[in-house]
């Protein structure tokens, strides 16, 4: 029995060094081509660096060129030096070789240059043979889109406060719409799972990335703030309606009819993902349409709440303004980056984003003429106390200590 144990033991141990040896020698088999960084980003006129890396077995001359996506040979983006780069294989017929790579940006555009080895071979890797270039007009223009940026950002997280405040000051929520707030934390709810999932699941990452393979992960972590703090901020107005008067409104069955058949549209893609049809991602992707459907219907009811009341009150101009001063500097910051980049295609080529913000901006709009025109001195009836005669299923709240 001890001359058995031993003798499995000695060919336990020798299938481990035979593995071993088989996986250092797999992970010899393949020469690589390596871009370093990936991601540069040149003013025209300029030059930046880039590192090309040959690191593997190699046991006859090879050259590697360069290509640009989206470029002619008489309209590149890029200067490329130099243009080829020959190796010769060392003795040990083992490579790890790094050359720089200058590019001096011609034009505004962005693409990715490419590194190709010649004679091509199977046994060669290029899953790192690129770099994302972006080539802008001027440094003060990328300056200035991320200030916009910044800004945009900041006034769409801090919307959602002024209706929490004007909420408590009046103690009531009347005139809020309750389709408004339950399709607005439905919307929100399902960008927020969806953000998440990107920047944090790394099997949802590595499927994107597979069919994206030269792609970024488009979630960043201020994507993640923000849809996490307007899920919290809505939440809490929803709250705010349990315990302050809200006169007679509930949510319509018109709003409940939409939030039922997003609902269906979130079991069948979870059924499918059960059933291997759909992948995660794929699921995750159908929430992020549910958010944009949201967000073109969602801004109605409180339209159609404000016409029959013929009042804003209850209904916060400083969220609108907030609202308003975030999707307009969201398109402008499009338009900026589109100049500077000459990347028009990421504003028409794909007009969801700008669509969106121009659809918020324009309800806004509509907010604010209502706000200070149309019903600005039936709001200040409201405001004193005194009797409005709108019509009225609505009863309106207490009048002391009310701010707008």
């Amino acid at each position: 029995m001890a001359a058995v144990c031993g003798t499995a033991k000695w060919v336990f141990g020798l299938l481990l060094i035979i593995a071993a040896s088989t996986t250092a020698q797999s992970n010899k088999t393949l020469l690589r081509v390596q871009f370093g960084p990936q991601d540069r980003t040149i003013i025209v006129g300029q030059t930046k660096n880039v590192t090309l890396r040959l690191h593997g077995p190699l046991s006859e001359p090879v050259t590697v060129n360069f290509t640009q996506t989206n470029a002619t040979n008489d309209n590149a983006y890029v200067q490329v030096t130099p243009s080829t780069i020959a190796f010769t294989p060392p003795p040990s017929n083992f490579i790890d070789r790094s050359e720089r790579v200058s590019l001096r940006g011609l034009r505004a555009g962005i693409f990715d240059l490419l590194a190709h080895l010649s004679p091509s071979s199977a046994l060669v890797d290029q899953s790192q043979a690129f770099v994302r270039v972006t080539v802008a007009k001027s440094w003060s223009l990328i300056s200035v889109s991320s200030v916009i940026g910044w800004t945009y950002f900041l006034a769409w997280t801090w919307s959602f406060w002024p209706q929490i405040w004007e909420n408590r000051t009046r103690a009531s929520v009347v005139g809020l719409s309750f389709d408004y707030l339950a399709l607005n934390l439905l919307g929100h709810t399902m960008y927020a799972a969806f953000n998440c999932a990107l920047f944090w699941n790394g099997s949802v990452q590595a499927e994107y990335l597979r069919r994206n393979p030269r792609g970024l992960i488009p979630v960043l972590a201020n994507d993640v703030a923000f849809s996490l703090h307007a899920v919290f901020a809505t939440g809490l107005i929803i709250v705010q309606c349990f315990f302050y008067e809200r006169g007679q409104q509930k949510v319509s069955y018109t709003a409940r009819a939409i939030m039922t058949v997003f609902a269906l549209v979130v079991m069948i893609s979870g059924v499918l993902v059960a059933t291997g049809t759909y992948l995660w991602l794929d699921f995750f992707y159908n929430l992020s349409y549910i958010k944009l459907a949201v967000t073109l219907v969602k801004y109605v009811p409180q339209a159609v709440l404000n016409y029959r009341r013929k009042s804003t009150v209850g209904w916060s101009i400083g969220n609108v303004l907030l609202d308003f001063t975030g999707g307009s500097f969201s398109m402008l910051q499009m338009l900026v980056n589109g100049y500077n980049y000459d990347d028009w295609d990421s504003i028409f080529g794909d007009g969801a984003k700008f669509g969106l913000g121009l659809f918020s901006v324009l309800f806004d709009v509509l907010f604010i003429v209502q706000h200070y025109i149309l019903y600005r001195n039936s709001n200040y009836i409201e405001l004193r106390g005194e009797n409005y005669p709108g019509p009225g299923s609505v009863t309106t709240a207490p009048r002391q200590n009310i701010s707008t």
